[in-house]
């Protein structure tokens, strides 16, 4: 049965349109142990997820790609010239994980954070409690909640 995820990045670094444009990309640089370990450990092929747009205005989730790769080595651990880099990553003790993931949809409009916060059945969800963690699951019914509300939205 495909789970549903939340994943976080800066549209600086990367964004939805970037997603769209290349059509599938490698989630390279967690350097969370738990954002780590649900990538590692129960990340599947065929999971869905919703793009998060984080560290910007408005943050907010700005819509869905799917895990086409589960979890393997995060090579850029292992790069002295990366941003990622971690000394202690080894070929023999990797660390650090990531999937690859496709774009699957841009959303009208970035359903943001403020919005998410006001929406009946949302309130127990990791994001709107333990919104840190870059990598975080998300229950059947909020990601229908969430995706049908961002479809709905016009620009």
């Amino acid at each position: 049965m495909a789970k549903y995820w939340l994943m976080k990045s800066e549209p600086g670094s990367y964004s939805i349109d970037d997603l769209k444009r290349e059509g599938q990309t490698f989630w390279d640089g967690v350097r969370n142990y738990q954002a780590r370990n649900l990538m590692r450990d129960e990340m599947q092929v065929g999971d869905r997820v919703l793009f998060y747009h984080s560290n910007t205005a408005p943050v907010g989730v700005a819509g869905l790609a799917r895990v086409v790769r589960e979890a393997y080595p995060d090579h850029t651990a292992r790069d002295p010239h990366d941003a990622h880099y971690d000394p202690k990553a080894s070929h023999e003790n990797p660390r650090w994980y990531m999937v690859d993931i496709e774009f699957e949809e841009k959303f009208p409009q970035i359903l943001g954070l403020d919005q998410l916060r006001e929406i009946k059945g949302l309130q127990e969800m990791v994001l709107l409690n333990r919104s840190r963690l870059s990598v975080q699951p998300v229950r059947t019914a909020e990601f229908k909640t969430i995706v049908k509300l961002a479809r709905s939205l016009s620009e």
